[in-house]
């Protein structure tokens, strides 16, 4: 039986996609959608399987997408294939658990479950602060250091497969709907496994790095 170098559980890559197929979203580059991707799932699975495992996964462009922004301009949203948010979504299941428990109590945003929570708690302050703190970082999405990105992450695990796999997700190229591609050396695309909104709460998981004690 010839071995694989990365052991990654079959069942993870199936959970992985019972979550991108209860999320929905739109199809990537190849245009192919969830229920066209759903067609052939047996087979299409184990080939994502067989690639992640064997060290031979290459995910492909993301797909640049353009909304408009409320104070004007536009935002980048980068929108993976089917297959490669299954992909992403198998790596994320395996490092959050562990990189949850480094946040602050009081961290709400990129945790799962902590929405409701979040609620709760700005209800309770409203009741005994009179002030609000309100800050954004201009372009920190399209501005995050590839290698600095991958240091934090090399603080939570030492996993190969974990490591090369979002090296490589980093650095996909983005295309546009014309077929044009451009290179990324920094910055991550705003964008999903889920939906564009959720802006990388389960994709590379920027935030968690970033913001998590020590950084």
């Amino acid at each position: 039986m010839r071995t694989r170098p990365f052991e990654i559980p079959e069942e993870s890559v199936w959970c992985a996609w019972k979550d991108v197929r209860a999320n929905q979203g739109s199809a990537g580059v190849d245009a192919v959608s969830i229920k066209e991707y759903e067609k052939d799932l047996k087979n299409n699975l184990y080939k994502l399987w067989a690639k992640m495992s064997s060290d031979s996964y290459m995910p492909p462009p993301v797909l640049l997408v353009e909304i408009p922004k409320k104070g004007g301009g536009k935002r980048p949203l980068g929108i993976p294939t089917v297959s490669d948010r299954i992909a992403q979504i198998v790596v994320k299941q395996a490092l959050e658990p562990a990189i949850d428990k480094v946040f602050y109590e009081d961290s709400y945003g990129y945790r799962p479950g902590k929405s409701s929570a979040a609620v709760k708690i700005c209800r309770e302050r409203c009741w005994k602060y009179n002030w609000v703190l309100d800050l954004d970082i201009k372009g920190f999405f399209d501005n995050i250091p590839h290698d600095l990105l991958m240091k934090a992450v090399e603080r939570h695990t030492n996993c190969k497969w974990h490591l090369l796999y979002i090296k490589r997700w980093l650095e996909a190229p983005l295309q546009r709907r014309d077929g044009t591609q451009t290179d990324r050396p920094k910055g991550t695309p705003q964008g999903a496994v889920i939906t564009p909104r959720t802006q990388f709460i389960t994709f590379f998981f920027t935030p968690i790095f970033y913001f998590s004690n020590g950084y």
